[in-house]
């Protein structure tokens, strides 16, 4: 189904066909996946752990039209750049650039078995790079998607009907695996399920409360009155690099040394506190620091969700605090440009709680603000973190929105 009417998403995707249409001289279908934000549970995802994550309105656009042949030919209007490369022959290894992304779900797709169709696809996105909003599963979202319902047009042999909006059968969840398998075989990043499950999933309004390994969720109505006010450090990381991998191979380590007390424990998702008090010690104490942060988070996510729940948004925020500090002084994925962030939103007035959000090293906080007070809030953190850090953050004031969907 098609996003509902939003002119600014329309405008976009007008001017997105139009310069489709000046490139490859034919109409398309254009198709939008969002960003996101997590509200709590961070590096719990790999973990089978609890999430709560919301879809934001940066997004990445992608227009689609078939061709004659085998090849997909992809122009990034971002690194205003054209690759083409042939589904007969797909690349065996990564090369360390944008299309990567591209390749490895065109990879992942015609693995489990779908056969898809030569494409001309033209995407563009304005979702802050390494920012930790997840352009990447956006990107991936979006990309796979689009090549799906194009798939579904080849299968039907129609031709491309834009007043068709119905076509598409898509199943989010499969297309969200395949996607997070592109990025953890092919592109070489080990993150979890949370952002392309968010991307394809999301809905307008809502968080979502996800079990990282049933994909159960349920939404969360975020109150009327906050806004999600997500500050950008400036600071950018890649998560591809390292840190991110060592992370998970410190919590698998300690996974690995605690079965040995927890045969019934299959992911740190399944420790307790009490168990990790009586068998830390076994534990190096880097791992054992690692371990206590996601077995604390996951905690703290469902006591989250339980706080939304009862709408009592300061206890909600106290869990955004801990949160952070967890993430700071036991994951160790913050840095001295995201401490200041948090400070400084504690100080504010009309603030619940505030944390780092996405991988670490960089990238933004998010903080859950009383509406009236965000004008008040914007400059306070403008003025404190420049003052602070002598760079000039980018401060979003977002609402919940909705998954990948059509637009035009």
């Amino acid at each position: 189904m098609p996003h509902p009417a939003n002119p600014a998403l329309e405008t976009r995707a007008s001017l997105l066909g139009q310069k489709f249409v000046q490139r490859f001289g034919a109409i398309s279908l254009i198709f939008r996946a969002p960003a996101r934000v997590n509200l709590i549970g961070e590096h719990t995802d790999y973990n089978d752990g609890f999430v709560m994550p919301a879809a934001i309105g940066f997004s990445t656009e992608v227009a689609i039209a078939p061709r004659s042949d085998r090849k997909l030919v992809i122009y990034s209007e971002n690194y205003c750049e054209q690759i083409e490369f042939d589904l007969d022959h797909l690349p065996s290894s990564r090369a360390a650039h944008w299309s990567d992304y591209a390749i490895g779900v065109a990879i992942m797709l015609v693995r489990s078995g779908k056969k898809l169709s030569g494409a001309n696809l033209l995407i563009d996105g304005d979702v802050p790079q390494g920012a930790g909003l997840s352009s990447s599963a956006s990107f991936e979202v979006a990309v796979g998607y689009a090549l799906l319902d194009l798939d579904e047009s080849a299968i039907d042999h129609s031709p491309i009907d834009p007043t068709n909006v119905d076509r598409a059968n898509i199943d989010r969840t499969q297309l969200a695996l395949l996607c997070q398998q592109a990025e953890n075989e092919f592109v070489g990043a080990r993150c979890g399920i949370m952002d392309q499950f968010v991307v394809s999933h999301g809905q307008r309004g809502n968080a979502l409360l996800l079990d990282c390994r049933s994909l159960e969720y349920r939404l969360l109505p975020l109150p009327e009155g906050t806004s999600l006010a997500i500050c950008n450090t400036m600071v950018k990381h890649s998560i591809a690099k390292g840190e991110y991998n060592q992370r998970r191979a410190e919590c698998e380590a300690g996974m690995r040394a605690l079965s040995k007390y927890l045969p019934h424990a299959r992911a740190l998702r399944d420790v307790t506190p009490q168990d990790l008090e009586k068998y830390g010690q076994n534990l190096p104490e880097v791992v054992l620091r690692r371990c206590r942060h996601v077995v604390s988070e996951d905690g703290r996510v469902q006591q989250a969700a339980e706080a939304l729940d009862r709408g009592d948004l300061p206890a909600f925020g106290k869990l955004m605090l801990e949160s952070h500090r967890s993430l700071r002084d036991d994951f160790e994925v913050s840095c001295a440009e995201l401490d200041i962030m948090v400070e400084l939103a504690e100080k504010a007035k009309g603030v619940y709680g505030s944390r780092m959000t996405g991988g670490g090293f960089g990238g933004c906080t998010i903080t859950l603000v009383q509406a009236e007070w965000v004008g008040a809030f914007q400059q306070i953190m403008q003025q404190g973190y420049e003052r602070a850090v002598g760079c000039k953050p980018e401060i979003y004031i977002c609402t919940a929105a909705d998954g990948v969907g059509r637009v035009a």
